[in-house]
């Protein structure tokens, strides 16, 4: 049980730390798009590098911040059914969807983007745009760190789920 509650200890703080630094990536972008608003409207002119650094920095907020909304329990979903169960009906949920969706579709994308990623880099891909950014394969290496980050989140969510089910609290749980 202490390995599994420092394991999940480890990740839900490493998902935590990449959140405040994303955090500080959304407050760059508020300002880069302020700077774009101003450029475009009263200079009458626009860069492509700002637009692209716009997305760029929108994509890396969404795809490394998710395990991070995933640990604030932050992702859409109906709550229809979920929020009138009890905590162990909830646990049921979670573990299903961790087991049968989350674990899936981040191994799916993980492992369909490494050749994807590998081949930007060996490239150095950049902007196809004059005046673009350079620099576009750190981007996409977001791709497999951010579903990595999640599904690291996912395998925390779904031990704290499997506990939850069999009646172990991990928080107050006693060390054996």
């Amino acid at each position: 049980m202490s390995f599994f509650k420092g394991l999940c200890r480890w990740i839900d703080t490493l998902n935590i730390w990449v959140g405040r630094g994303v955090s500080w990536v959304t407050f760059l972008v508020v300002i880069v798009v302020f700077t774009d608003v101003v450029m475009r409207y009263a200079f009458n002119t626009s860069f492509v590098f700002i637009q692209e650094l716009e997305w760029h920095l929108f994509a890396f907020i969404f795809l490394i911040g998710a395990g991070n909304t995933l640990l604030n329990d932050g992702h859409v979903r109906v709550d229809i059914i979920y929020q009138r169960l009890s905590p162990k009906g909830r646990a049921w949920i979670n573990f299903i969807g961790v087991i049968f969706f989350l674990f899936p579709g981040c191994y799916l994308i993980i492992a369909t983007s490494l050749k994807f990623v590998y081949n930007s880099w060996s490239i150095m891909e950049g902007s196809p745009d004059p005046g673009g950014i350079p620099y576009r394969y750190l981007i996409k290496s977001c791709i497999p760190a951010g579903f990595i980050l999640l599904l690291l989140q996912g395998i925390s969510m779904g031990i704290k789920s499997f506990f939850t089910i069999i009646g172990k609290d991990m928080e107050t749980e006693n060390k054996s």
